[in-house]
């Protein structure tokens, strides 16, 4: 049978004060300690979670103004192709212009210097004609006569070439 003696019973008193006394100082510290720790990880773990949701977000927004900005881009070089040729086409425009006034300045000027050196023609060809009439009539010529003459026969001549 079973021989219960003093020293068994001692022995489970002690095994029950020492697991009172592990409770109360081992079990409860540790187990509040693992529960803290528990909490911890568990609020990393949420942590981590929010951030990687806010780290989407901001993806998400960058790629956004990634975007806006490449829209951006395209027409800022839109404009800046428009301006080019807009200014292109003022700085040919102000080029032809100026040499259609460069070419009518000097039409102008060729039709001056044609008047004057026709004039110097008609006085030449007037004092050849009174030399001529001269020599073929054998006698003086009175100048004003035959250069009034000359110069009919001369406008007649030039009006013929303008026409």
């Amino acid at each position: 049978m079973l021989d219960f003696s003093i020293t068994f019973l001692v022995s489970i008193i002690n095994i029950f004060v020492l697991f009172i006394i592990l409770r109360l100082l081992l079990f409860k510290p540790v187990t509040k300690f693992m529960a803290e720790r528990a909490q911890k990880v568990q609020d990393t773990i949420d942590q981590s979670e929010k951030d990687k949701n806010l780290a989407r977000t901001m993806l998400a927004q960058y790629e956004e103004q990634l975007r806006n900005a490449e829209t951006e881009a395209k027409a800022i070089i839109d404009n800046a192709r428009e301006q080019a040729r807009q200014d292109a086409e003022k700085i040919i425009n102000e080029s032809r212009l100026s040499a259609e006034a460069t070419i009518e300045k000097t039409r102008k000027q060729l039709e001056m210097e044609r008047l004057a050196a026709l004039a110097i023609f008609r006085d030449e060809a007037a004092s050849l004609v009174v030399t001529a009439t001269s020599r073929v009539l054998g006698r003086e010529v009175k100048s004003e006569d035959c250069l009034s003459y000359a110069d009919m026969l001369l406008k007649e001549t030039t009006n013929l070439d303008d026409n």
